[in-house]
C-alpha cells in the first residue's frame, strides 16, 4: 500500500533556535576546553546560527550526534571555529584599508605624536585573532617608523588559545597571500611548509588577553583597528564598546572597523569619517577620556 504523502514528513532541519541550553552549552565548554575559545563575548542567535550551518551541512538534522564527533574528532573543533568565521584572518586583510593607513593614517600620526613631544606610538588590533593583523602594523611600522620614536604594538584577544599561536609568529602561506613581494622578503622566512615572521617585527607587538565587556578602562592608543568584531555583538554593546574606544584614544586618534560595521548612536557625533569607504574614523576632541 502507497503511503498517503500528506503523512510523508521530511526530517526537519536543524535550525539555530532548536539549540536548547544544555547542547549549546555542551558546544561551549568543548571549544573553551579544547582551544581557549568562549563563545561567551559573542551573540548567542548569531553563534547559534551559524553552527546550525554546520550541523545541517554535515547531513545532521539534531545536535546530539553532532557533539559526540565533536568531542571525539579534533579536526572537527577547527573545522568548526572556521565556520564561525571567528578567528580566519590574513595579513593585510582588505590591502586598500591597509594603504589608507599606510600612506596617510600612519604618516599623519606619527607627525601629530612627534609634534605632541611623545617618543612612543601605541597601536591596538582589539580582537586580533591569530595576530595577522597587529603583524600588519608592525610590517607598516618597520617601514615607516623615524629614528628615536618606539612603536608599541598591542593585540588582543578574548581567547588565549589564540594568542599563543599568535606569539609563535608561524604562519602557513594562505595567510599571506596579500603581503608585498618585498616585505614577504625582508621579514619572512619558510619554515617546514609554513613562514616565520622575523623576531624584529614580533618584537614589536605584545599579546594580551583582553575582553571588550569586562569592566575596566581600555588600554590608551593613537590608532585602534577593530574589524570584523563588532558584528558578533548586541547593538547596545557595541555602542558600549565604541565609547570605550572614544575614552582610550589620544587626541586626534584614529578608529578602523570592519567593512560590515559602522557607527551607531552617539558615537557619530563623537567621530568623524575621514575615509568613509575604508571605515576610518577620527576621534573629535571632546569624544576621549
Amino acid at each position: 500500500m502507497v503511503t498517503d504523502p500528506s503523512n510523508f514528513r521530511r526530517p526537519s532541519l536543524f535550525v539555530g533556535g532548536d539549540f536548547s541550553d544544555a547542547n549549546y552549552a555542551a558546544i561551549r565548554a568543548i571549544l573553551l576546553a579544547r582551544r581557549g575559545f568562549d563563545l561567551g563575548m559573542y551573540k548567542d542567535r548569531c553563534i547559534k546560527r551559524r553552527i546550525a550551518a554546520r550541523i545541517r551541512g554535515l547531513g545532521y538534522s539534531d545536535p546530539l550526534p553532532y557533539l559526540d564527533r565533536l568531542r571525539e574528532d579534533e579536526a572537527e573543533v577547527d573545522l568548526l571555529l572556521g565556520a564561525l568565521s571567528i578567528h580566519v584572518s590574513q595579513f593585510f586583510r582588505n590591502p586598500s584599508t591597509f594603504f589608507s593607513l599606510e600612506r596617510q593614517v600612519l604618516p599623519e600620526l606619527i607627525q601629530r605624536v612627534r609634534a605632541l613631544g611623545r617618543s612612543e606610538l601605541r597601536l591596538w588590533s582589539a580582537g586580533c585573532a591569530g595576530g595577522e593583523e597587529a603583524y600588519s602594523l608592525a610590517l607598516l611600522m618597520a617601514e615607516l617608523v623615524p629614528v628615536g620614536m618606539r612603536v608599541a604594538i598591542l593585540g588582543s584577544d578574548v581567547s588565549e588559545g589564540v594568542l599563543a599561536q599568535a606569539r609563535q609568529g608561524l604562519f602557513p602561506p594562505a595567510r599571506l597571500t596579500e603581503v608585498p613581494p618585498h616585505l614577504l622578503d625582508r621579514y619572512f622566512r619558510a619554515e617546514g611548509g609554513q613562514y616565520r615572521l622575523a623576531d624584529e617585527v614580533r618584537r614589536t607587538v605584545t599579546f594580551q588577553r583582553h575582553d571588550l565587556l569586562a569592566a575596566g578602562d581600555y588600554p590608551p592608543a593613537d590608532l585602534i583597528l577593530c574589524r570584523n568584531v563588532l558584528i558578533y555583538f548586541s547593538r547596545e554593546e557595541q555602542e558600549l564598546i565604541l565609547a570605550r574606544f572614544a575614552a582610550a584614544l589620544t587626541p586626534g586618534g584614529v578608529l578602523v572597523l570592519g567593512r560590515a560595521e559602522t557607527l551607531l548612536g552617539d558615537n557619530r557625533r563623537i567621530f568623524q569619517a575621514e575615509w568613509p569607504t575604508e571605515r576610518i574614523y577620527r576621534c573629535l576632541p571632546d569624544g576621549h577620556g
